[in-house]
């Protein structure tokens, strides 16, 4: 069985994964702030632990964080960008700075498509290796259990490569953050507000492509008594409005929870080797067991928020575009 898993495609996506971590410990400059205060306090290290849940800017000495003098920031220049990406927080930047989490995002996509491949050759013609039958049954889980049941055959087949990409790249950038040197895209509430909108959008743009400009808005509000119309709308707009919220909130949180989780027990640690570092060492089997029990779970999670985030997308959008539903 091994020998049909170890194929060109596996070592590519293999190839992928660990560049991007290589690429995250070297220049992330979280590290180098990480590797200095090692040498300082215990609870100094706790407070840089959860230092690796925000974004890592990343720089060429990264590691020389603790030098003096100015970081070499690696990233796009702003002269090669439309003027209105080179202002941030209304002041000039020189520009715009490479995270872990962008590099972790440009894995995901890589690694979807370099997964998928040989999917569409092998539901043609039935010929593909292992991981284009794997991908095949997940695409057809995909559109014969979320999309089509909710909504229908027939806008359900021009949705569904939008959805196929929602879900495997919300569970690739999920899995890439419980790697070593990994950083979870999806645990930053900007990656999920942005994901969120291209569904809220989708919601806008195809409700009216669908029922009309005007006649999207009118079935907004149910059959009501006129009065309470006006107030049934403003309801109903706010709804419209929570909902890519409530797609927001519910990833971003999920996914930070479980690092919570995993680095307060490693962080536990040198906490209680503050006093003396004997009782740390015997916190440690303790701290470290519920620590990997925990990132078992977010395996499991992973792929759940995954499922959640593009059901409830579809639901979402099904409902924009038959409102008697």
């Amino acid at each position: 069985m091994l020998k049909y898993l170890l194929t060109a495609r596996f070592a590519l996506i293999l190839a992928v994964v660990v560049a991007a971590c290589w690429a995250s410990y070297h220049f992330g400059v979280h590290h180098a702030e990480a590797d200095s205060t090692f040498q300082a306090k215990p609870a100094e290290v706790f407070g840089a632990l959860f230092g690796h849940l925000s974004p890592a800017p990343f720089a060429h000495d990264a590691h020389a964080a603790s030098h003096a003098g100015p970081l070499h920031y690696i990233g796009v220049p702003a002269a090669w960008l439309p003027s209105v990406f080179t202002t941030v927080d209304g002041v000039d930047v020189d520009m715009l700075v490479l995270t872990n989490l962008q590099l972790f995002q440009i894995a995901a996509v890589l690694v979807t498509l370099i997964a998928f491949s040989g999917v569409a050759s092998y539901l043609r013609s039935g010929n593909g290796d292992v991981w284009s039958r794997m991908g095949a049954g997940f695409a057809r889980y995909i559109r014969d259990e979320m999309v089509i049941p909710v909504m229908g055959k027939e806008h359900g087949s021009h949705f569904l490569p939008y959805f196929l990409c929602v879900f495997f790249f919300v569970f690739f950038q999920n899995a890439l953050g419980l790697l070593p040197h990994g950083a979870t895209a999806t645990a930053s509430i900007a990656v999920t507000g942005a994901m969120a909108g291209t569904t809220f959008a989708a919601m806008i743009g195809c409700g009216m492509a669908v029922q009309g400009p005007i006649a999207f808005w009118k079935n907004l509000v149910p059959h009501v008594p006129m009065p309470l119309w006006p107030l049934m709308f403003v309801v109903e707009l706010v709804g419209l409005i929570v909902k890519p919220v409530a797609l927001t909130i519910r990833l971003f949180a999920n996914m930070t929870a479980g690092h919570l989780i995993v680095l307060s027990c490693m962080g536990l640690i040198m906490f209680f080797g503050q006093s003396q570092a004997a009782v740390g060492f015997g916190s440690a089997p303790l701290a470290v067991g519920f620590g990997v029990f925990i990132m078992i779970i977010e395996t499991f999670v992973a792929l759940l928020q995954a499922y959640i985030f593009t059901t409830l997308s579809i639901i979402f959008v099904g409902a924009a575009i038959h409102p008697e539903h």
